[in-house]
Formats: C-alpha cells, structure tokens, sequence
C-alpha cells in the first residue's frame, strides 16, 4: 500500500467516525439543554482517564486514554443502549463486534488490527486497564447525572438502581469512596465526612469541562447537518493523532500529543471559539486572545488539585507555544481536522467566509506542514480539486 492509499484509508476512517457526533445517548448535558452524544462523551472519558489514572496505581494511562477515545465508535452503527432498558445483550455484542470489524477495517491493515485489539481488550474487561477503563465509563454517567445543574428526577433513579443493584454496585467494594459519594449526592445529602478533597476537585473541574460541549465552532460536522462543538472537535481531534501517528516526525510522543488534544481548547468555555477565516479572524491568536485564554487557563485548570493543576496547565502551554515536536504536531492535527470537514461537508466555512486557496494554504497549509508535510501534500491535492470546480 503506498503513502498516499494510506492516507486515503485513515482519512476515509476519519470521517466515517465523525458519525458519532450524531449518536445521542440516553444522558443529557449538565446543563440539561440536550442529549449528550457519543463523541463528547468519549472526549469526556479521555479526559476522566488523564485527571483519574494517578488513583489507580500500575494504571498505563495512555492506554486507558486510546481504549475511552475508540471504545464507543462501533455506535456508529448499532447506537447507544441505555442501561435501564431491557436488551439482548448477546445479540448487542455480536453486533458491535461485526461493527468493529467493518469500522477498524478501513483503515490500513495493521493499523486497524492494532486498534481493534484494543477496542476488544476494553470489551473484554480483563486486563488492568480495561478494568480501570471500565470503572471510568461506568462512573461518567453518574456524575453526569449528579452534578448536573438541576438533576432529573428520573435520572436519578436510574443511578439509585445502579448502585444499588446494577453495574456500578460492584463500586461498593471496587471503589468505595465513590459509591459512598454517589449514594449520598443522589438523595441530596453532602459528601460524606472524609471523602477526599482531592477527589472532588477532580470531580469539580470534570464537571466545568462538560461546558466545552456546549461552545459551537464554525466548522460543520462532515455531512453538514450542523456546527460541532468543541468538546466533540476535541474527541475527533485525538482520534486524528492516533490515526495519523505514522506521519509525525520522528520522536514526536503520540501519547503526549493526544493529552494535548484533549486539553487544548478548555478555555474556550470561557472565551468561546474564535474562526480562523471569519472577519474577527485577526483575534485568533491576538494578545488580547491569549491574555483573555490565560486567564480562563487560570480558572479552570485552577480547580485542579495543585500537583495535577501544574502538569496539565503545563501540557496546555506547550501546546499553545507550539515549540517543541509534540505541540507542533498537535497544532497540524489542530488545522488539517476542519479542512477535511469543509471538503466533506461542500466547502463549509471556505464558502461561509469567501476563503481562497492562497489565504487556506498561508492561514492552514503552512502550519499544517510544518508538523505533518505528508499529510498536508495529501489533503492539499484535495483541496486544490475542490477550489478549482468553485470558481
């Protein structure tokens, strides 16, 4: 298989998983204003396993992080199945598996095995990691529920009945600090004495990050149907630097550079997000953009437990400094993901702001090669086609 096939199959698998922005899930946001969907929910779990995986000693939480960014793409084709309705759960599992196979086969041969392995491993719920993953995907629902602005009385019963006699009664003895506090949030009494401060900072700052889901972009999803957001942005985004981690240069640490994907755009729950090609365009980037970003960094990352506080804070102001090998990576991942969705979605945002093939390739393409030159000479020949039949 030569590069450019390669290519051409990641980015097939790519888009095809961009579907999952349009699974809704039986939880809504924290905010109550809609269904939360299986993209921002993954995004939410990756970001569960990097504030989490340190309270759970031998964890690789890397591998936990991969296993919550690919664990729920087979609902691309057999959607979410609440856990308090009554399924064939048999049949549900030999469903996602033919799904797997199909989604993961897209993808050049051994690099679809190596990321099925790991989506089976998570389903299999066996291994170290898979168990800690498990407990993480288990537990969001829960939160999501119980820190919401104004909890659903039905939703909660759902989480009474959970702890009480469904998957996450085994928390009881797996993790019982957390069954304690949930069994206490659920009928409106605090957290019980002694329950760790550290913990429920963590569960603060999880709680604020729901808000990302809720900040809307310019870029469309790839069928046009409407605006991503930028938790679900974030979620594709690390599923980029797992697809693509062949075309980094050498010595670029793909763990690192997913850790920053997740993280990098949190502040724009307090400034929003700022279109590269829109008439305001001159603010990405600008002083008064990073000064009002910084701040947001200090309030959010701020709600962290200060060890944790300082490491992520770190992994968000390498990504923005864009210096060493792993930020610049991300930051070509960063630019290459929307120009797939406006080439998918009929020019999308090039058409919304009169974009022309001379300001993508010095806004987008310069920066994009900078970081990943193969992948930029591939998308670029597809969008030279689509600027050509628009004029």
């Amino acid at each position: 298989m030569t590069q450019s096939d390669r290519l051409a199959a990641q980015f097939a698998f790519l888009n095809t998983a961009d579907r999952l922005k349009s699974v809704d899930r039986a939880n809504v946001l924290m905010s109550l204003a809609r269904p939360e969907n299986s993209a921002e929910h993954s995004w939410h779990l990756a970001l569960y396993a990097l504030v989490m995986a340190d309270l759970e000693p031998g964890a690789d939480a890397d591998r936990v992080i991969a296993m919550m960014l690919l664990h729920d793409l087979v609902e691309i084709e057999v959607g979410d199945h609440p856990i308090n309705e009554d399924h064939d759960f048999a049949a549900v599992a030999l469903a996602e598996q033919a799904a797997a196979d199909r989604l993961f086969g897209l993808l050049p041969a051994d690099q679809g095995t190596k990321l099925l392995a790991l989506w089976r491993e998570f389903e299999a719920g066996q291994t170290s990691d898979a168990r800690f993953a498990k407990r993480l995907d288990h537990a969001q629902p829960l939160f999501q529920v119980l820190q919401a602005e104004a909890p659903l009385d039905d939703h909660k019963q759902v989480v009474r009945d959970n702890i009480a006699r469904g998957r996450c009664a085994r928390f009881a003895q797996e993790w019982p600090e957390v069954h304690a506090l949930v069994a206490a949030w659920v009928d409106g009494h605090p957290a019980p004495p002694g329950t760790s401060p550290d913990l429920l900072a963590r569960l603060a700052f999880l709680a604020e990050a729901d808000k990302l889901k809720s900040v809307y972009r310019a870029t469309t999803l790839v069928d046009g149907s409407r605006h991503e957001n930028s938790g679900e942005h974030s979620w594709h985004l690390a599923l980029y630097a797992l697809a693509l981690a062949e075309h980094a240069a050498p010595g670029v640490d793909i763990a690192r550079v997913i850790r920053m994907l997740i993280l990098h755009d949190l502040v724009e729950i307090d400034v929003g997000d700022v279109p590269i090609h829109s008439a305001n365009g001159m603010a990405h980037g600008s002083t008064e953009t990073q000064a009002a970003e910084s701040r947001a960094a200090d309030r959010i990352f701020g709600l962290l437990p200060v060890a944790l506080r300082a490491e992520l804070r770190a992994i968000w102001e390498e990504f923005e400094a864009a210096e060493t090998p792993d930020a610049v990576f991300a930051k070509s991942l960063d630019r290459v993901q929307p120009v797939l969705a406006n080439l998918m979605s009929g020019g999308g945002t090039w058409v919304t702001y009169g974009v022309t093939w001379d300001q993508l390739q010095s806004r987008v393409g310069q920066k994009v090669a900078r970081g990943a030159p193969e992948v930029w000479d591939w998308v670029a020949a597809q969008a030279k086609g689509w600027f050509a039949a628009s004029r």
